[in-house]
């Protein structure tokens, strides 16, 4: 059997085609081995003609890019190509397939947000799909669904696991057509026309109808009736209910060419369908916890998202955003309420479960105090997270001994702990020990418990405590029930859910119980001073042991990426600079500056020498504290202070005393006075922040071995303002505090991200963007583009560092614009900040030159700043619900201060935030709906 290779490709000097794949005469998957194309200049196609036996079979193969001038190779983007080809029915067959470019925008499209959620076919509405494989066909397409939409890297080898469903080949003289085209509404279908009669003949209404049944490609196969001439072809809509095509693509026309030589099967991989523009979307984020409904229990819960759906489908809203939903039950306190400190990144939190969902109670003492106190929290115009979870435990324990048999018997139960259990029973485990120890620090747990060991044992059903361990059980099992089916509901009615990656993990967690080996127990994760604190902030978080993640590849980020995977179609990850460095404290730090960037390149002893001129570790590594610095931070108090606190060193220098000589230790002496004065609470807090200002009063870091880091924003110092000489503050600034944060890194911190991004963007489909704001490296942009993840821009925190504020018309097409984060005041908040700031905004964003700015942020200018967004070439703008409701004067919260969902500059800040208007309410408001809808629609969202 003859089969032949063509793909049109224009190359520089240097560079040629190969292609690799599961036969020997393609290499048998060996990258070495892949076997050049040949290439004929006057067609600028590349092609290549290999013997296989002459036997039935199936071939899997890519296409790979040759750079002799560098030495690299880049692979086609996707999953690898498979036919399956019968010598008996195609002695010949010619593929003619297109270039599958990496990092283009459209590859974005073949994500789970778009093939499982906007654009997902119903069954039975394709007339086409009486060409759908039998049964059997079927079921092997089935066992390769994860593997067929889920891209490889680009830089890497293939994975023959990694492929699409095989094509069977079509018969000597016919002509298969195969389009990869996610992006067709759930309504049409594609169809071919073309010159040859067995095309129409250009007649919209006898075009040749594509099967969807390998969606997201498209098949049809055909004989032409005139092979002795050139077909002219294009793709096009097809409208089965009106029985015509519509809405044909662009560009040239497809050309089929005259066959050469002895009759052959062809098959035209054809590149995408050239659309007229660029898909966008909009969408909402709201928290779970946030969500208020009349069936809540004073806590939004999983079953609300049905609701937020139901409203999103009225607005033209395509998404729904959510942040982190795992649990975080540590110290059963409102301390918990922080949804970034999840004692498992697989278990969901239990405050999410709703009740009833469950089963009804039968105690009715039960059942009537259940009702009382449901009417009692959701009363409240806040989470009262304690007394919520309280009460929600309780219950849960009824529930579960009510429900208890049933329960253990039910097959859906055994099929989730089958599918689930390499989690769960630790999580289950470790929960329970949790509550009997009275503490997560399984540090403080006896001895016999601080590792897990037999925990299959442990948690057995016929254990006599088993009790314990299946309260998780059972939780879990329903929790994800139940947001299995608000997933299933928000897909049916095309809408994505979007989920929260957390850059961390909890130190008091399940996943420090049984994996310590892959985090840095005894660092801090954090992040450096931004525009949300300017000390920086600390997680408390352990960093990742990358080196040993790296060991299993990465095998712990894939399955965490897996189990996301069953609950959302696409997910931001929090603080993606994370995986290209992070920044790490020591233990001993509270706030942040003290930090340094892991990985680094710090700087020797003897290079500072050289650049600054002179090293003097007293000076430059100790705090420098002097008389008259006391004074400035503690006013009347230095003297007191001094006393108490600090060591006159001789000279003018003064140290603190050993037992404060670390923002650790601070904290504990002046928690330890504030237990014995209470009262005296402010004074305290303002002494502690004085005392941390004097630990941070250093030039540089030590990183061990006589190597260092400079301190972040060491220009804002007393330290660097007192240097002896301008020339020291210009050489040292200047020539290695710019140089260090803003070149020394860049190709170093790129590889990084390289390196582990890859593992985790392509264990899913999901469509994944990235939070990536603060203090961004260079190189951050180009590697999130060259594997098609999305940034995130927000007008107040422009990337680019020499503008006050960004504007939505500039961000990239790959891109997700919003008007403000979880994370900052919402767009009526903020406009109250700062008047001045406000006048400049109004000016010179919204182009209200010489005008005076409202001091409220009226419903006309947060429209004026919605529509900005919407009309963004992002791919994705995303609104809080908070400044979508701005827009309404009737249903926007009274005070714009209250919708503000966290504070990073409060470490102990309460997260309590719950909308004002019930969901129910929302969806019925069709005074506001309908004109943002129509905002929407203006926008061409959707």
């Amino acid at each position: 059997m003859i089969l032949r290779f063509s793909l049109p490709y224009r190359t520089i000097f240097g560079q040629r085609l190969a292609v690799c794949g599961s036969h020997s005469s393609l290499g048998n998957w060996q990258p070495a081995a892949a076997v050049d194309l040949l290439y004929d200049e006057a067609t600028t196609c590349w092609s290549l003609e290999v013997d296989l036996p002459d036997a039935p079979g199936e071939l899997t193969y890519k296409y790979v890019l040759r750079d002799d001038n560098t030495g690299a190779q880049q692979w086609e983007f996707g999953p690898n190509r498979c036919i399956a080809y019968n010598p008996a029915r195609t002695p010949r067959l010619h593929l003619s397939d297109y270039w599958r470019a990496p990092a283009q925008p459209e590859n974005e499209l073949l994500t789970a947000a778009f093939t499982k959620g906007l654009f997902r076919r119903p069954a039975g509405n394709n007339p086409a799909r009486a060409a759908a494989p039998a049964p059997a066909a079927k079921k092997a397409a089935a066992a390769k669904t994860k593997a067929a939409k889920t891209a490889a890297p680009a830089a890497a080898a293939p994975a023959t696991d990694n492929q699409l469903t095989p094509t069977t080949a079509p018969a000597t003289g016919e002509t298969m057509f195969r389009l990869l085209a996610p992006r067709v509404d759930s309504h049409l279908g594609l169809c071919i026309l073309g010159s040859d009669p067995a095309l129409g003949a250009w007649d919209n209404t006898k075009a040749l109808v594509l099967s969807d049944a390998e969606y997201p490609t498209w098949t049809g196969t055909v004989k032409l009736q005139q092979p002795g001439q050139e077909c002219l072809y294009k793709y096009a809509m097809w409208d089965a209910a009106a029985g015509h095509a519509l809405d044909m693509e662009g560009g040239e026309n497809r050309v089929v060419p005259v066959t050469q030589g002895r009759p052959a099967a062809r098959v035209f991989n054809d590149e995408s369908y050239r659309y007229a523009d660029a898909w966008r979307g909009a969408g909402v984020a709201l928290p779970v916890f946030a969500m208020r409904s009349a069936q809540g229990f004073g806590v939004g819960e999983f079953s609300d998202l049905q609701l937020l759906t139901d409203w999103a489908v009225q607005t033209g809203m395509k998404l729904v955003q959510i942040l982190p939903i795992n649990d975080t039950t540590a110290t059963h306190t409102w301390v918990d309420s922080y949804p970034y400190a999840a004692i498992s990144v697989f278990a969901l939190h239990p405050q999410f479960v709703h009740l009833e969902g469950i089963a009804a109670l039968k105690d009715k003492k039960a059942a009537k105090e259940l009702a009382q106190l449901k009417e009692q929290f959701n009363a409240k115009d806040f989470v009262d997270y304690e007394p919520v979870m309280n009460a929600k435990w309780k219950f849960l324990k009824l529930l579960y001994q009510q429900e208890k048999k049933a329960f253990l018997a039910d097959a859906e139960y055994r099929e989730f702990l089958d599918g689930q259990g390499s989690w769960l029973v630790p999580y289950a485990a470790f929960s329970a020990l949790r509550d009997r120890f009275g503490t997560a620090d399984f540090q403080q747990w006896p001895a016999e418990f601080r590792t897990p060991q037999n925990l299959a044992e442990l948690t057995a059903e016929t254990a006599a405590d088993y009790d314990d361990f299946g309260l998780f059980f059972f939780t879990q099992f329903h929790l994800d029930k139940q947001l299995r089916a608000a997933v299933a509901y928000a897909r049916s009615k095309g809408v994505v859910l979007k989920g929260d990656l957390p850059i961390g993990i909890y130190r008091h967690s399940v996943d420090a119980w049984t994996q310590p080996e892959l985090y840095h127990m005894n660092a801090q994760a954090g992040a450096p001073p931004d525009d949300f604190s300017t000390t920086g902030q600390n997680w408390r978080f352990p960093t990742y042991n990358w080196p040993r993640m790296a060991e299993d590849g990465y095998k712990w980020w894939k399955q965490r990426m897996g189990h996301l995977a069953r609950y959302f179609d696409a997910l931001r990850i929090d603080h993606i600079l994370g995986f290209f460095r992070i920044w790490e404290m020591p233990i001993e730090s509270v706030e942040g500056l003290l930090g340094h960037f892991s990985p680094a390149l710090p700087l020797h002893r003897h290079e500072i020498e050289r650049r600054l001129g002179w090293f003097d570790y007293s000076r430059l590594c100790e705090p420098y504290i002097r008389w008259h610095m006391l004074q400035d931070i503690f006013q009347g108090e230095a003297e007191a202070v001094f006393d108490e606190y600090l060591d006159d060193a001789s000279y003018g220098r003064i140290h603190l005393k050993p037992h404060v000589d670390n923002q650790r230790k601070i904290e504990a002496y002046i928690t330890q006075k504030l237990a014995a004065q209470p009262e005296y609470a402010d004074y305290f807090a303002w002494l502690q922040k004085g005392l941390f200002r004097l630990v941070n009063e250093v030039l540089f870091v030590p990183a061990g071995d006589d190597f260092y880091h400079p301190r972040i924003t060491l220009n804002k110092s007393y330290s660097f303002r007192e240097l002896e000489s301008e020339q020291d503050r210009s050489r040292l600034y200047d020539d290695i505090y710019v140089d260090f944060f803003f070149r020394r890194h860049e190709e170093f911190w790129r590889q990084q991200g390289l390196t582990k991004l890859p593992p985790v963007r392509y264990a899913t489909d999901m469509l994944i963007c990235g939070e990536d704001l603060g203090m961004v490296p260079a190189s951050v942009p180009g590697v999130m583009k060259e594997l098609g993840m999305l940034g995130l821009h927000i007008q107040r925190m422009p990337s680019n560092p020499e503008t006050e504020f960004g504007h939505p018309n500039t961000a990239p097409y790959l891109s997700v614009v919003t008007t403000s984060s979880h994370d900052m005041s919402t767009v009526r908040g903020w406009w109250e900040e700062d008047r001045v700031r406000t006048q400049r905004f109004f000016e010179t964003i919204m182009g209200h030159w010489r005008e005076i700015a409202p001091f409220f942020c009226e419903p006309w200018v947060a429209r004026e700043i919605l529509v900005q967004h919407l009309h963004s070439p992002a791919m994705w703008a995303i609104f809080p619900l908070q400044d979508l409701l701005a827009i309404d004067s009737h249903l926007r919260r009274a005070n714009p201060h209250e919708e503000q969902i966290n504070v990073p500059s409060n470490p102990t800040h309460f997260w309590k935030y719950r909308v004002h208007l019930p969901l129910e309410e929302l969806v019925d408001a069709v005074g506001f709906n309908e004109p943002l809808r129509a905002l929407v629609a203006a926008s061409g969202r959707g």
